[in-house]
């Protein structure tokens, strides 16, 4: 399902300024961005919380679930990994970003799925995964992915959405998977203040690329207030998290 539609998307939303697709972060710190950056600050704001504790300098850094492609080239740019590969389910998705970003030199992007990805043994230093994971069929997989790919003491920097039930659950499968959890926060007040100012602007994109059969599924899809999924986070059922992993 997720597959068809992420796939749709693609083939059907190819304006180039539509770059992200996630829900946006507003906390205290002001990200510094280039002024052709500013208009998707929020979006960036939250790739940049994803991976503010770990340094990316030189290093070998891996995107899973790297949609649009504008967290991967905002992040290659502006810290400077020797290599990042970002590695997204749609194949659509992947013609339109190495199209895009075609000038970065030191990125890469590539079609492959979280659970089985086509990559070698223990070539990263760092994985990275925004709200991405809640598509996934089987999180043990992935989790086995992600650890197999990374150098031992390399990091697995995760954000996205879970029931409390889930996360706890999920919290086990970190640890059964190898990762020793750094750090963890609930994030989801800062989720649901970047989704508030965003709604007019996400509303008018949808009515402007989306057929009318469609425009209620991209809203729930795409967190605007009043949806179900928005509703669940206001009111708590479900909750939006960011962890810090390491592989000793």
């Amino acid at each position: 399902m997720w597959n068809r539609l992420y796939q749709r998307m693609a083939k059907s939303q190819t304006d180039p300024t539509f770059r992200f697709m996630n829900y946006g972060y507003i906390d205290d710190f002001e990200v510094n961005l280039d002024e052709e950056d500013e208009k998707d600050r929020l979006f960036i704001q939250l790739y940049e919380m994803n991976v503010r504790d770990v340094s990316l300098k030189d290093k070998h850094v891996l995107e899973v679930g790297s949609g649009r492609g504008g967290g991967a080239s905002w992040i290659a740019k502006t810290f400077s990994p020797e290599r990042l590969v970002a590695v997204d389910y749609s194949g659509e998705a992947v013609k339109l970003c190495s199209n895009w970003y075609s000038s970065q030199e030191n990125l890469e992007f590539i079609t492959g799925n979280a659970e089985m990805l086509p990559l070698p043994d223990e070539s990263f230093h760092i994985v990275y995964n925004v709200e991405s994971s809640h598509c996934y069929g089987d999180i043990p997989k992935f989790l086995s992915e992600a650890f197999r790919v990374l150098i031992p003491g390399g990091n697995l920097c995760w954000t996205d959405m879970r029931d409390q039930s889930t996360m706890e659950n999920m919290e086990a499968q970190f640890t059964e998977a190898g990762f020793v959890v750094e750090t963890s926060r609930d994030v989801t007040g800062n989720v649901i203040d970047a989704l508030n100012l965003i709604e007019e602007d996400r509303k008018m994109m949808i009515r402007k690329s989306a057929p009318r059969s469609l425009r209620k599924s991209f809203e729930t899809f795409g967190g605007v207030p009043g949806t179900p999924i928005y509703e669940a986070l206001k009111s708590g059922r479900i909750k939006y998290f960011r962890y810090l992993l390491s592989k000793e």
